[in-house]
This record gives structure tokens, C-alpha cells and sequence, in this order.
């Protein structure tokens, strides 16, 4: 029997933070090769610091002269991806940042193995496992500490973006720990939020005050309590924000993009990634159906661990735990979710609909959790297989 009385804590960074302009920029760079070709390959990695980014990895478009144009355009798509998140600073400014662009074409041993070709199918862009889970302890089923850390930030994001609040700066990170009892969140114990500040002369009460209204209005009713500790900029002033500060790197935020803890992790992280990677693509094929399991009631919770091999097209292990909360038997639902699903890399890629530009947006703010959109964003998050598992089980 699992706990059911429990403090849990999640953090989030906000898209200002070093690592997450890293993140902002790869996924720019892959929705800009997607958008030329869907099945262009891309792996690409980003490093900032003080007045200074570097673009790093490999990409793949199938016409060469595309390839030399799309690369003199690195420069501008992250500056864009700069200036949109509000970085201005005089030692960090999109304007005047030397970016360097050390991209270069995929391997061809990679590209033989991922390939689908005569006498094989298109396999998987590496091995590895990814997870995938689900709770119905949010209307998203998502985990409640890292689905509000999200949001505080998100709603500071808006109103530092739409000018209602002009003071705060793009670097922010927060961390909730949520009370459980009888196994559901009823409560916030601790609030910790640093935020980056454009006026010296603010403290950290002035902040405090700045901050808790959105907060508060973020939060189930009732969370913040007279109990609740706040620490807000707990080390006084955060002028100096973003890669100025500290130094960014794609892909260092693996448990912010997924379940903030609560769930295992596969390891692999997301951003500058294209779908046949299944580091990416496979998570999001968990994560849908773990969701997909809840939504359809068979369980409160669940696991699904999904494995490949590099060039192999089929997965190698289907794994479901409901961590005693099912109403099916789990070998169960990993037959189910086999059958429903084509979990090859290409069936996960034409399921969700990956071959798209829709990833600049999963940058910041978690990569799950989040409301399907039009044009394809964040299609993993449907509840659209729940009638085809209740068949299959």
C-alpha cells in the first residue's frame, strides 16, 4: 500500500531561465527544418553565456541546396527566440550576442540504421527507455506539485510580457510542496519563488507583493493557508538574470519538461530533437497513453515504460503499472495499449501527427499537462483512445 499522507515538492523554470533559452532555441531551430521538410532530421544543441550562444549538432534536409540555406538562418531564428523572451541585458541582448553556428549534416551511419529502405522498416533514432505516466489528481492528469509550479510561472510570463507588470525580469524559477492526505493534494506547505528583477531597488517584500496576487490566483482555493512558508527571492536581489548569470544548456531541465519527479524518467531529453528520435517522440506516445488509461477510469495512476533499439522499428517492452490503482490487471492494459497504438517510430510520428512545427512551444512550461491545440500542439495530451482501450481490455 502506498503512502497516502506525504509532502511532495516539484520546481519549474520559466523560459528566461539559461537552460530554457537553450531549450527555446533548439526547438526553433527543428521547427524551422520541419517546416521546410517534415521529415527533415535534427539534432541540435544549444550553449549560452554571457554575450554569447552556440548552435551545435547535426541536420538533415533530403535537397543539400535547402540544407546551406536554411543553415545562414540560424542567427536570426535565435534571436528571435531572445528577443521574444524579453532578454535586453547589456551583457545579454539579441541584438548584440555573438552566436556561433556549428551545425552540421547528419551522420550517415545513423541516417543508414533510422532509414526505412527495401528489406526494412524505419528504426527507431537510438536506444533507450521512456516513460510515460498519468494521475487524476488534476483535471490534466498531471501531478499536482509541477502542474501549479508551471502555472505560477506562466501567469508571471504574461503579465511581465503584456507589460502589467514591467519589473519583473525573464529568469524566474518556483517550487511547490504540496500536501497529500488520503492520497490527494489539499495543500501548499512551502511557496519558494526567485524571480528576476529589472529595478535595483526592489526587496524582496516589494516582490513578495508583486507576485502573490497571481500566485494566489493560480491555485485551487483554499492551498495557501495561514500555515503556508513563502520565500520569495530568499537571497534578496536578482538583477543579473539568464545566461549572463548563469550558464544554459539544451536539455539540462529533463524532470521540469515531465512529471517534476513523480514519475520515473527515461533519461533522454526532448528539445532540438526531431520525432524520430524516440527519446521524444516515445515519451510523448507514453505520456498519451498513460493518460489515456486514467481518463478512461481503468486506473487513478499509471506508468508506461516503452524501450527501443536504435534502427530497430518495433518496441522491445511494453510495461504498465497502476501502482495498485487499477481496475484491470496491468499485463492487461500493456496488451491493450499494443493493440490500440502503432508504436513503431513512424506509427507514433503519423498517430500524433509529430512532423510538424509544433515544438518551439514545449520549450518552457512542461511538455505535458498542457490543452491540445489546433494545429497539432501538444496532440499527446488527447483522451481520444479511451473508448478503443475499454474495447481492448
Amino acid at each position: 500500500m502506498s503512502r497516502q499522507n506525504y509532502t511532495f515538492t516539484s520546481e519549474s523554470v520559466s523560459e528566461g531561465h539559461p537552460d530554457k533559452v537553450c531549450d527555446r532555441i533548439s526547438d526553433a531551430v527543428l521547427d524551422a527544418f520541419l517546416n521546410e521538410e517534415p521529415e527533415a532530421r535534427v539534432a541540435c544543441e544549444t550553449f549560452a553565456t554571457t554575450n554569447r550562444v552556440v548552435i551545435g549538432g547535426e541536420v538533415g534536409l533530403s535537397d543539400q541546396d535547402k540544407l546551406h540555406e536554411y543553415m545562414e538562418r540560424i542567427d536570426q531564428i535565435a534571436r528571435d527566440c531572445i528577443r521574444d523572451i524579453g532578454y535586453e541585458q547589456e551583457k545579454f541582448h539579441w541584438k548584440t550576442c555573438e552566436i556561433t553556428n556549428l551545425l552540421h549534416e547528419q551522420s550517415a551511419h545513423i541516417a543508414q540504421g533510422v532509414d526505412a529502405s527495401e528489406n526494412k522498416d524505419e528504426g527507431a533514432g537510438d536506444q533507450g527507455i521512456m516513460f510515460g505516466y498519468a494521475t487524476n489528481e488534476t483535471p490534466a492528469l498531471m501531478p499536482a506539485p509541477i502542474q501549479y509550479a508551471h502555472a505560477i510561472l506562466r501567469r508571471l510570463a504574461e503579465v511581465r510580457k503584456n507589460g502589467t507588470e514591467p519589473a519583473l525580469g525573464p529568469d524566474a524559477k518556483s517550487q511547490l510542496s504540496v500536501v497529500y492526505r488520503d492520497g490527494k493534494p489539499v495543500g501548499v506547505s512551502s511557496v519558494v519563488l526567485s524571480t528576476q528583477h529589472l529595478d535595483e531597488s526592489l526587496t524582496s517584500d516589494d516582490i513578495c507583493r508583486i507576485v502573490e496576487p497571481y500566485i494566489r490566483e493560480v491555485l485551487p482555493e483554499g492551498w495557501l493557508t495561514g500555515e503556508t512558508v513563502w520565500h520569495v527571492n530568499p537571497t534578496g536581489k536578482f538583477v543579473i538574470g539568464g545566461p549572463d548569470g548563469d550558464a544554459g544548456l539544451t536539455g539540462r531541465k529533463i524532470i521540469v519538461d515531465t512529471y517534476g519527479g513523480a514519475a520515473p524518467h527515461g533519461g533522454g531529453a526532448f528539445s532540438g530533437k526531431d520525432p524520430t528520435k524516440v527519446d521524444r517522440s516515445a515519451a510523448y506516445a507514453a505520456r498519451y497513453l498513460a493518460k489515456n488509461v486514467v481518463a478512461a477510469g481503468m486506473a487513478e495512476r499509471c506508468t508506461i515504460q516503452l524501450s527501443y533499439a536504435i534502427g530497430v522499428s518495433k518496441p522491445l517492452s511494453i510495461y504498465a503499472d497502476t501502482h495498485g490503482t487499477g481496475n484491470v490487471r496491468d499485463a492487461d492494459i500493456e496488451k491493450a495499449v499494443d493493440q490500440v497504438m502503432d508504436l513503431s517510430p513512424r506509427g507514433i510520428r503519423e498517430h500524433l501527427g509529430l512532423n510538424k512545427p509544433i515544438y518551439q512551444r514545449t520549450a518552457a512550461y512542461g511538455h505535458f499537462g498542457r490543452e491540445p491545440e489546433a494545429d497539432g500542439g501538444f496532440s499527446w495530451e488527447r483522451t481520444d483512445l479511451v473508448d478503443a482501450l475499454k474495447r481492448a481490455v
